[in-house]
């Protein structure tokens, strides 16, 4: 793991294309509206027969303030009383899947995001908190991952004295950058003392882990003012660091439009703000995970991915791959077994489908063969950077050469540039190609020939 990745400028000019995350696979851009309720409660049956883990994910959409770089699915309001319905119609939704699962399943991994969790008052997170363990098996012993995204801006030592009370033990901080000529020019400011206190807090209240987000490629970054931010997010000592290729798209989140794109760095000052950072973060200790992420080599994360474990899902990067997801809340995504389906992204359809004791599926998709062949192969590289096809011909009783034989003259090419390794058992992605696993990844992606690019962010 110590030549984990190797910078290749050459090579990630070329192969810095836009693509996919591969939090699924399928991708999200590919569900459609044939998929709805029904399909939800036969999956849910499913998971109850098995008695399959649970990872809870609720979406809590509010925040108080716009972020111009944000295309979360959020409501910008100031007045905190438009949780109140929301939450009612979230009780709701909890008690109708709930319902249809078993108590003896154990929620293993429970996340809240969104918009800003901490937009709910100390009550509100309360009763929900409450909700949640009344109508799903909440573990008791500290045991689970149950995670929870922080605003800095929207908390305090009270609300994170709170926040373990009520069970979370991670935590999952967005800073983005400090540089304040950078924060003005996103809406976002946030000095390093309020962030610094929100860590203090998490530590001394023993918290199990400390994520931290940073962008780069936001306005009025240069490669000084990050490397500057990067210096200082390494003195906080987080666990774990996600550092995200802002990628400017207009057209799609009407936020962004309020962005001068004339203060955007350039693509090769880009490249320079990934590389110091990679650099600065390595000669601080941090393993670079994959797509982004980086942790301490005593991190859950850098320790399942040298034990061949490490999964990945709709939050990222996760040790709980093989638990069933449970998105609630508008917008939110389910993973039951081969279903995938999501909930509206309107806030008054979801409320109004609640309120008439429906679910609020919108779209979704069920996986074939095909697809669950090809979600093994994607995970195993963008987890591991290596693919055995003896253990994909054992799991799915294929020949690799011959179920793939078309791929091959561009896995060979990939070969050639110095990307991966590839011989008859085995594809080994190579230190140059991690950062552009992406890239190797899309290679088996059946959908993406037919999909607008547009869609996606670049590789970096």
């Amino acid at each position: 793991m110590l030549d984990a990745i190797r910078w290749d400028t050459d090579l990630i000019r070329r192969y810095d294309l836009a693509g996919p995350r591969y939090t699924s696979y399928p991708t999200a851009v590919q569900f459609d509206s044939q998929v709805g309720t029904f399909d939800l409660f036969h999956a849910l049956r499913d998971s109850r027969k098995a008695l399959r883990p649970l990872s809870l994910y609720v979406h809590v959409p509010f925040c108080a303030n716009i972020c111009y770089y944000c295309a979360c699915n959020k409501v910008i309001t100031k007045d905190r009383g438009r949780a109140l319905p929301y939450l009612q119609r979230l009780e709701q939704e909890i008690q109708l899947i709930a319902c249809h699962l078993d108590p003896m399943q154990k929620v293993e991994q429970l996340h809240f995001g969104g918009g800003t969790p901490t937009f709910l008052s100390h009550d509100e997170l309360r009763q929900l908190m409450a909700r949640l363990r009344k109508h799903f098996n909440l573990l008791d012993d500290d045991s689970g991952d149950y995670g929870i995204e922080i605003d800095p801006r929207e908390a305090d030592w009270s609300t994170m004295g709170l926040l373990r009370e009520l069970g979370f033990n991670r935590v999952s901080i967005g800073l983005q950058d400090l540089d304040p000529a950078v924060q003005r020019a996103v809406n976002r400011l946030q000095s390093l003392e309020e962030t610094r206190a929100v860590i203090d807090a998490a530590r001394t209240l023993q918290y199990r882990s400390i994520n931290i987000d940073l962008i780069y490629g936001l306005p009025k970054q240069t490669p000084e003012n990050f490397a500057r931010t990067v210096d200082e997010v390494i003195n906080l000592q987080p666990d774990r660091l996600s550092v995200f290729n802002y990628a400017h798209l207009p057209e799609r989140f009407m936020p962004q439009r309020r962005i001068n794109s004339n203060d955007l760095p350039e693509p090769a000052q880009k490249l320079e703000m990934l590389q110091r950072t990679i650099e600065q973060l390595t000669a601080a200790g941090y393993r670079y995970i994959g797509m982004d992420h980086f942790a301490l080599p005593d991190d859950e994360l850098a320790i399942a991915q040298e034990e061949s474990t490490l999964q990945r899902n709709f939050q990222g990067y996760t040790t709980h791959g093989h638990c069933d997801l449970i998105g609630l809340g508008v917008s939110a995504i389910s993973q039951i077994g081969d279903l995938y389906c999501q909930n509206s992204n309107d806030l008054t359809q979801y409320q109004n489908a609640l309120a008439s004791a429906q679910l609020a599926t919108a779209r979704g998709l069920l996986c074939n063969a095909d697809d669950r062949l090809r979600r093994a192969v994607i995970q195993q590289l963008i987890c591991h950077f290596n693919l055995e096809f003896a253990e994909i011909e054992q799991a799915f009783n294929i020949d690799f050469r011959g179920y793939f034989g078309e791929l091959w003259p561009q896995l060979q090419d990939m070969a050639k540039d110095g990307l991966i390794e590839l011989d008859n058992e085995r594809i080994t992605v190579l230190p140059a190609g991690r950062l552009l696993v992406r890239s190797v990844c899309m290679v088996f992606d059946a959908y993406l020939e037919h999909t607008n690019r547009q869609r996606f962010s670049r590789v970096i």
